[in-house]
């Protein structure tokens, strides 16, 4: 048996927290409905512990935001009511603000979509369209539940990415910097060495020489010049042309990642919004936003036109060649079965799970490569040194 800590409240409005005993999440959270009260959030002492010391986010906000509104409006709770509670218990000040102007344009009689639509940095387009469709169809209820899913699921899937690329990013940094020490405080003492000695040296300890000199003699212009490229660069990718040249350079060179990272995400969110009853053209022009790679959006920019003009999906996307062949072909088993929606949803945790073993693959091979590589630029710089000592001194190497 667990021990897990929860928040919940009370019909009236009261917040109640504690801790309870179960076998597992599920069993804690019918414990926790059988004693009167509506759970906001369960979490065992671990989980507690890891969110406590992380730093919180609007994305985690959001998440929290979802969870909580869906639990209340699901335990029967008027909306307005689901708000004023949720607004007192938000713990970022930020959110706080968001719940009680979305709560007060609600009160002067504004649909709650359109109150979420003003606040856009908080609340994307893809949530206000799939709560517009829940108002609509009377499912509220059910489309937040699906969102809160759909949000967990893109968080896990990228926090998976992020851990990945934390050992590689400091091994290339700390590289880096050893070789930087190398040929800027290490070579120079080599080079007063063999200027004393005289003679003649290989032409690899040369260059190694003259480039140590110039990194020690110009590093005043090379510091700002680099950061000024950076700038450069960083200012190019955000426009909308670098955006399309960095997108297919990834798209190229990384096409395994990418296709299966859209892919998860075109499906997740396509299936989700098809199972809330959002019209398919749109749940399509909405799935392409969330496509972050330009490349593959533009594809299915395409595949819509097709779309409206009665295709059907599976074959425009088959002919845009940016998804694998097996998602092509669960798609179009879907849209012949009429359980399109069911169907996408398998596609999406397929290529989850395989992209999280494909960046596990990648990074196995990031990890020696940078270590190769490093080590391979210390050892030309070592023999290069060695060689030049061993030349001068007229000894075997």
């Amino acid at each position: 048996m667990a021990v897990y800590s929860y928040r919940a409240t009370t019909v009236e409005g009261a917040i109640v927290e504690g801790n309870i005993e179960a076998s597992d999440e599920g069993s804690a959270l019918e414990r926790i409905k059988d004693t009167g009260v509506i759970p906001l959030k369960v979490t065992s002492p671990r989980k507690g512990l890891k969110k406590g010391i992380s730093l919180r986010s609007s994305k985690g906000d959001l998440l929290t935001f979802t969870a909580e509104l869906s639990a209340l409006i699901g335990a029967g709770l008027p909306l307005d009511r689901s708000l004023n509670i949720l607004a007192g218990v938000s713990e970022g000040r930020q959110m706080q603000d968001v719940v009680d102007s979305v709560l007060k344009l609600i009160r002067e009689g504004s649909s709650f979509s359109d109150a979420l639509k003003n606040h856009p940095k908080v609340f994307p387009r893809l949530y206000v369209n799939m709560v517009r469709a829940g108002e609509t169809g009377g499912v509220l209820d059910i489309v937040l539940e699906k969102l809160g899913e759909f949000l967990e699921t893109a968080k896990e899937l990228k926090d998976s990415v992020y851990s990945a690329m934390i050992y590689p990013v400091i091994l290339g940094v700390t590289g880096s910097i050893s070789i930087i020490i190398l040929l800027t405080f290490v070579i120079p003492r080599f080079s007063i060495l063999f200027k004393e000695m005289g003679g003649s040296l290989p032409a690899s300890t040369q260059m190694i020489l003259c480039f140590s000199a110039f990194l020690r003699d110009f590093w005043w212009i090379l510091l700002p010049a680099g950061a000024c490229g950076t700038f450069a660069l960083w200012r190019f990718v955000r426009t909308e042309r670098g955006v399309v040249v960095w997108d297919g350079l990834k798209f190229r060179f990384l096409r395994d990642v990418v296709s299966k990272l859209e892919t998860a995400r075109f499906c997740r969110t396509m299936g989700t919004l098809i199972k809330s009853g959002v019209p398919f053209l749109q749940a399509l022009q909405n799935s392409k936003d969330v496509v972050g790679n330009r490349v593959v959006a533009s594809a299915i920019a395409a595949v819509a036109k097709d779309v409206k003009e009665g295709k059907g999906i599976a074959v425009p996307l088959s002919e845009a060649k940016v998804f694998p062949q097996l998602a092509l072909s669960m798609i179009k088993v879907g849209e012949e079965t009429g359980q399109l929606d069911a169907m996408l949803l398998k596609v999406a945790t397929t290529y989850e799970k395989s992209l999280k073993d494909s960046v596990k693959r990648f990074m196995g091979l990031l990890e020696p490569a940078i270590i190769l590589t490093m080590g391979l630029v210390i050892a030309f710089i070592v023999v290069s040194m060695l060689v030049a000592i061993f030349g001068i001194l007229e000894l075997p190497f």
